[in-house]
């Protein structure tokens, strides 16, 4: 007899069985009012693996009267689609077909283009899945076709049914009682970092590891946190949850939230990216604390460059230290205003030339620049002289402003009394 794997198993049957979703599956959710219409619209499901996504279509097919095909955009290719267009319009699929398309990313533009026009016409019904933000990678003639629902990670509250479930099956296939030590099954569901596929997997490993004793297995605290271990991570380089943590690292140190911070530095550390918060480390240090701690752009400098010299474990300390420090640091975005202001302007066609006075010269040192009618500041009290140094068409114009912190303020009140004096 081939092995099944515990996981497809356990696959739900029917909306009830399913964990997690309520915000689309739940007695009032979209989704499943939509299902128990029988009328099935073109759908994309959105989230990452583990969450329902499968199962979702697997009850949906059950409810159509269509033919169902699978395919996985990872392996599949024009070809594929061909076959199925092939068997429209025949005893094999005189209803249409239901075509579920898992990973939908993968797919090239090409290849989505392919179906656009039987999904136009009604006689392929398509429910694609990805992990990705499918406004980013599904086309946008198939997006605009079709309605997109977002599946979130499920949470360890909501996987105890599922991970129970798993258990009372093992017991049926040994024929043999679970002793359960405390916390086994709150290790599971808290390792399964909202994949219920890693949480049912964990438990067929923690039977498979088990040794039967009198009719008996027992399932210890330690072997569930073994097989849990690093499987609440979620992390692709390239993917989104990438940029969602960079995302949440930078607004977390924004936001003087230390705490916060050093979590989201942990998951980088974790998953064994160390270059990622370096970078964003830098930017931070520019960006957001700037000007109100201008001695925070050399110590995050020195800090990445320690943590890329010793590597892990070490590195942590310096990028630790780092994230703490900018968090716990005054913050101003006064220089990221000024140049974005700026820049604006070039962009918008307002410079002109240089003013006749600051032009350079190839009689330097000559005295020519004297005659240019240049001011030299450092011969002026207080080395500064009143002159114009923006082009004419700018010469009012005002791009830096200063922040409402220590430091800038100092140094407002510093040119404001020299200025004030000419």
């Amino acid at each position: 007899m081939m092995y099944r794997p515990l996981a497809d198993e356990i696959r739900p049957a029917s909306i009830d069985e399913m964990v997690g979703q309520t915000h689309i599956l739940g007695p009032d959710g979209l989704l499943r009012r939509i299902i128990e219409s029988g009328n099935i619209p073109n759908m994309i499901f959105y989230g990452p693996s583990g969450c329902g996504k499968t199962t979702a279509a697997n009850i949906i097919a059950e409810s159509t009267q269509r033919t169902l095909h699978r395919l996985n955009a990872t392996t599949a290719g024009i070809a594929d689609i061909k076959n199925i267009i092939s068997d429209l319009d025949t005893m094999l699929a005189p209803n249409g077909v239901l075509l579920y398309l898992d990973e939908i990313q993968y797919f090239n533009k090409k290849q989505q283009q392919s179906l656009l026009e039987f999904i136009e016409n009604g006689k392929i019904t398509l429910i694609a899945s990805t992990t990705e933000n499918p406004y980013f990678y599904v086309y946008n003639a198939i997006l605009s076709r079709s309605t997109v629902f977002e599946f979130k990670p499920v949470t360890a509250q909501e996987a105890v049914p599922a991970v129970q479930r798993a258990v009372r099956i093992m017991e049926g296939r040994l024929n043999v009682r679970a002793v359960l030590e405390p916390g086994v099954l709150d290790t599971i569901c808290a390792g399964c970092g909202g994949d219920v596929r890693k949480a049912i997997n964990a438990v067929e490993l923690l039977f498979s590891a088990a040794h039967p004793e009198n009719g008996e297995v027992r399932l210890t605290a330690a072997d569930a946190s073994g097989v849990s271990q690093r499987s609440a991570m979620r992390y692709d380089r390239a993917g989104d949850d990438h940029y969602d943590m960079l995302s949440a690292l930078h607004k977390s140190v924004r936001g003087s939230d230390p705490d916060a911070a050093l979590h989201y530095l942990a998951r980088f550390l974790e998953a064994g990216d160390i270059i990622s918060p370096c970078r964003r480390l830098l930017c931070i240090a520019t960006e957001d604390v700037g000007l109100a701690y201008p001695q925070i752009i050399p110590i995050v400098k020195a800090c990445v460059d320690t943590a890329l010299q010793l590597g892990m474990p070490e590195a942590r300390l310096p990028l630790a230290d780092a994230v703490i420090l900018m968090a716990t640091a005054p913050k101003s975005n006064s220089g990221m205003l000024a140049i974005d202001r700026a820049m604006a302007d070039v962009r918008a066609g307002r410079t002109g030339p240089v003013p006749r006075h600051l032009q350079n010269v190839h009689a330097d040192g000559t005295g020519f620049e004297r005659e240019q009618g240049y001011l030299y500041a450092h011969d002026y009290p207080d080395h500064w002289v009143r002159q114009q140094y923006l082009p004419d068409a700018l010469k009012n114009a005002r791009y830096y402003e200063y922040g409402q912190n220590k430091t800038e303020q100092a140094a407002k009140k510093y040119w404001d009394q020299i200025k004030e004096k000419k």
